[in-house]
This record gives C-alpha cells, structure tokens and sequence, in this order.
C-alpha cells in the first residue's frame, strides 16, 4: 500500500501563494487529474520569542498575536522530504510549524 502523509503549515497570507505553487511544483500530484489541491483556513496564531530567537514578527519576551493561514494538503512519501524543505526554504519563521501524519487513502480503505 502506498504510504501517504498529510501536511499542515501555517504561514503568513503573504506567502500562500508562492508557498502553494513552490509545493504544487515539488510533488507528485496525489488526485488524478487535478493540481493545487490545498486546503485553507484562516486562524489567529498565538507565539512569544525567547532571548535568543529572531522573530518574523513579534519581539522578544512579548507575546504576539498574528492572522495566519493553516495550509493542508496531501503528498506521497516518496515526495515527503523534498516537499518539507521546499517549505522551509519560503517560510519566514524562523521555526515553522509544520505537522506530517501518516494517511490513508481513500481508495485504499474501499477497495
């Protein structure tokens, strides 16, 4: 069976576009017949930096808050490493968050 991951990022909306066509560019497309296929939802992410850290946004020792985006998508394992690099070369932060968890695919479950 083929292993799939889900990907979650949130990024600033600045960078949703370049962020989706970099990843669209850097798999393998998992839905025959489609591309771009993301998933999106606003949020309000809460961080505060530490001494030593060089915020995006925010300054050390105070907490910030900031709308972001939450990306998701699907990806092959194959794809899995280059995809997570491809995020952490465009993402600003400093310290991303982004979160991988193993999938099924749909078809797998039915068949």
């Amino acid at each position: 069976m083929e292993k799939i991951f889900k990907i979650a990022v949130y990024i600033p909306e600045e960078f949703l576009e370049m962020l989706t066509e970099k990843i669209n560019s850097s798999m393998t497309q998992i839905y025959p017949g489609y591309d771009m296929v993301f998933s999106m939802a606003r949020v309000t992410g809460m961080w505060r930096p530490l001494p030593g850290s060089d915020p995006y946004d925010g300054e050390v020792g105070v907490t910030k808050t900031a709308e972001e985006i939450r990306v998701e998508f699907a990806v092959r394992e194959e794809d899995l490493e280059r995809v997570i690099r491809t995020i952490a070369d465009i993402h600003p932060y400093e310290e991303p968050a982004i979160d991988v968890f193993p999938m099924y695919a749909w078809k797998s479950v039915i068949r």
